[in-house]
């Protein structure tokens, strides 16, 4: 009895429902933009659309389809250059700033580039040898990783170009469903001291900088049971604490004096009562929900106001290993942190805001980044950052884990990025 087709089929024919989601998503996060919303860069921490959707495609031409298959013909061999991010062992790269000056290529050509590479992945994909499929599929998972997160990019970059307008425009009106609500209580969950392994275990994927696991000494330590809301927030901000330098570490300080901050970042105040600019566009503050779009040093500031601090890392992992992995994500397509809800447990530790903690980001004991350039996607970034943990409303589920290490300067504000105080 002759063997089915689908028996010969190497493993990486199980990756290709998952790419073709993926790639999909990204081209279904665009469905609500004009052709004019592509193309501007706000500021040189964001990039255009069109380049996030060239650049994740740039990352399986160059990390896949060129050492893998032999009979590949790039789309153009100036995109090397143009959508290189950051990777020096690919070569020199267009220059991040200069990002939103670029007319050529236009979108329709960015979207057939997709369309190219995406015909030669699949085929791979169902066609790679056995000698080299693993390979293939451990790139082809980091990756639709790496495009994930890039996705989460396109919507907050978005949202800063958005804010630029005064007209503020939205980007999908059906997110304005938030209802004003009564707060959830705050109340403490305490974790007891003791020697605990934090870390990727090894199950499943992960970036090489959450392993190895390791042990970590606590003390004993009380969470938040859920984020720190606008309204609380809005009392630091009517106390005069953006005008109390005590309460400020001495950059956080100088930010608050050159940028200048006066509140987080999309807050506006009319007539006396203030508004945010969110995705659905400019809508009252919701006292209820939480804040976001704030600083580490903002977060680090309020924390010590309110007498507290901020979690480390390695607590925020510790106390979070029991829940389940489900939250505000960007599936729910709400778009914005949502109100927690009353709860005796720990609430939104995932989904709804990055969580900042006092962590600065730093190789785990045992660290080694893998060889070659693609080994420069996080551990040449372990300076002058500090780790968030739990994802947001604009993380895909499928891309978060408890063990996950996000990371950024202590002044970026254009991320959904929260607080949680500990005592």
């Amino acid at each position: 009895m002759s063997s089915s087709p689908t028996q010969h089929r190497p493993p990486t024919a199980e990756l290709l429902p998952r790419y073709e989601a993926v790639r999909q998503f990204t081209q279904t996060l665009c469905d609500p933009l004009e052709i004019e919303d592509y193309v501007i860069q706000s500021m040189p921490d964001a990039s255009p659309v069109r380049w996030h959707l060239a650049h994740t495609t740039w990352f399986f031409e160059t990390f896949v389809l060129k050492p893998f298959a032999s009979a590949y013909q790039p789309a153009n061999a100036a995109f090397e250059y143009l959508f290189n991010s950051y990777y020096n062992g690919i070569g020199e790269q267009f220059p991040r700033a200069k990002r939103g000056l670029l007319t050529r290529p236009t979108v329709a050509e960015v979207f057939e580039y997709r369309r190219h590479v995406d015909r030669d992945i699949e085929t791979l994909l169902l066609e790679a040898a056995p000698d080299i499929a693993e390979e293939i599929a451990s790139l082809v998972e980091l990756g639709l990783h790496h495009e994930q997160q890039h996705q989460e990019l396109m919507l907050t970059d978005l949202k800063h170009l958005l804010a630029q307008n005064p007209l503020y425009p939205a980007y999908h009106p059906s997110c304005d469903n938030a209802q004003p609500s009564r707060p959830a209580e705050l109340t403490w969950h305490a974790t007891s001291g003791g020697i605990y392994s934090i870390g990727h275990a090894g199950n499943g994927f992960a970036y090489d900088n959450e392993s190895p696991r390791h042990d970590t000494l606590l003390h004993d330590f009380d969470l938040a049971n859920r984020l720190t809301t606008n309204g609380e927030y809005l009392a630091f901000v009517e106390a005069g604490g953006y005008r109390r330098p005590e309460l400020w570490l001495s950059l956080g300080w100088n930010a608050v004096q050159t940028e200048p901050w006066t509140a987080p970042l999309y807050w506006l105040k009319r007539d006396n009562a203030w508004f945010e600019f969110t995705l659905a566009g400019l809508q009252p503050l919701e006292l209820a929900a939480p804040v976001t779009h704030i600083s580490y040093f903002e977060a680090d500031a309020f924390a010590r106001w309110q007498g507290k601090r901020l979690p480390l890392e390695a607590e925020w992992e510790v106390a979070s290993a029991a829940l389940p992995l489900r939250g505000n994500f960007v599936e729910s397509g709400q778009f914005h942190p949502a109100p927690a809800e009353d709860s005796e447990g720990l609430e939104q530790m995932l989904g709804d805001a990055w969580e900042w903690t006092a962590s600065p980001y730093t190789p785990y004991p045992g660290y080694k980044p893998v060889e070659g350039a693609i080994g420069e996607y996080n551990g040449k970034f372990m300076c002058n950052q500090h780790v968030l943990r739990g994802g947001s409303c604009a993380t895909s589920a499928s891309h978060i884990r408890r063990t996950y290490r996000n990371f950024f300067p202590p002044e970026a504000r254009w991320q959904f990025t929260g607080i949680r105080l500990a005592k």
